[in-house]
């Protein structure tokens, strides 16, 4: 009887412990730990890293340009998006085998809390930044070149920093700063403090055109969003993957209306010209599209119906059992 007691005791105590650790683990506010913003995929031979810097609410209300409040609705409602949506902030580290490239860099300290995180996506993706050797800046824009500095230093100290040369002598000139609208004045505050101590130490390479920029690797220009924006094509095994920048900014409505345009847009026609000529070309030959805004990972194909376009995400695959 006393054996049958002391049984029923320990049963009772280890149901309690259950308890206590099951209603801890409810009691744990998951929702507020952010997961790794990782996304790997192949392209040929390329290792492709997806990295989200985080996201914001895009204030689609303000800064859309050639479009109605019901068009801006019905867009949103249509791709069950809430208003103003969620905005991504992606950039695509590619290890070529011979090198560790990043396409742009995020926003860093220049947006508040809510991004900022390309650096410890790097670290969570198993590499150092340290190890990166040349980074690609589409333009000069806060959300894609803030994240190159911290605290004034190199986040990449043994990279290249390469970007056009149309948007490094823009965004460093203080007659263009004056002639732009006051919302851009930070703007150009931020490239040059940005780009200073990759200028200093000799590491800042501008781009002067179209054309082979390394082994596999090929500019193609796409201004409008900014004077010198850039797209880059990566090849393998008769692979490419484009990274286009901020050659769309707002699928749901960019995608289906190409006629759209941002405040942002330094010039909106030649922005809309270079929208519709790539993500033709990229439906017509079925390239593999990498976006900076559209959501996370960003990687996709697009196809083309009539004059409006449609994106079709990267098939999810996981990779190997280890």
């Amino acid at each position: 009887m006393r054996r049958a007691s002391h049984l029923v005791r320990g049963l009772c105590g280890l149901l309690a412990g259950v308890l206590l650790s099951t209603a801890g683990f409810a009691a744990a506010n998951v929702s507020q730990v952010p997961p790794p913003g990782i996304y790997r995929f192949k392209v040929g031979q390329l290792d492709v890293t997806a990295l989200s810097d985080g996201t914001h609410p895009f204030p689609v209300d303000t800064v859309m340009q050639g479009t109605s409040p019901t068009q801006i609705g019905e867009a949103l409602d249509r791709e069950f998006l809430g208003r103003p949506p969620a905005g991504s902030i992606n950039a695509f580290l590619i290890h070529t085998g011979k090198k560790l490239i990043l396409v742009d860099a995020g926003a860093g300290a220049l947006y508040g809390d809510c991004c900022g995180q390309v650096e410890r996506h790097i670290r969570a993706a198993g590499y150092l930044p340290e190890q990166v050797d040349l980074v690609l800046l589409t333009h000069l824009h806060k959300d894609h070149v803030g994240g190159i500095i911290s605290k004034g230093r190199a986040v990449f100290p043994n990279a290249i920093v390469r970007a056009s040369k149309a948007d490094i002598d823009y965004w460093n000139s203080e007659a263009a700063k004056e002639r732009a609208p006051a919302f851009l004045s930070t703007f150009f505050d931020a490239a040059a403090m940005s780009l200073a101590p990759y200028k200093a130490s000799g590491h800042l390479q501008a781009i002067t055109g179209a054309g082979p920029l390394e082994d596999g690797v090929e500019v193609v220009t796409s201004p409008g969003h900014t004077p010198g924006h850039l797209s880059y094509a990566f090849s393998s095994q008769g692979q490419t993957l484009l990274v286009v920048g901020d050659l769309v900014h707002v699928g749901a409505l960019q995608l289906p209306h190409p006629q759209i345009t941002v405040s942002y847009d330094s010039d909106a026609v030649a922005a809309r010209e270079s929208r519709i000529s790539l993500l033709s070309s990229a439906a017509e030959n079925r390239t593999l599209i990498a976006a900076a805004h559209l959501s996370f990972p960003g990687v996709g194909h697009i196809r083309k119906v009539g004059t409006a376009f449609e994106w079709v995400p990267l098939n999810y695959e996981a990779g190997p059992a280890r």
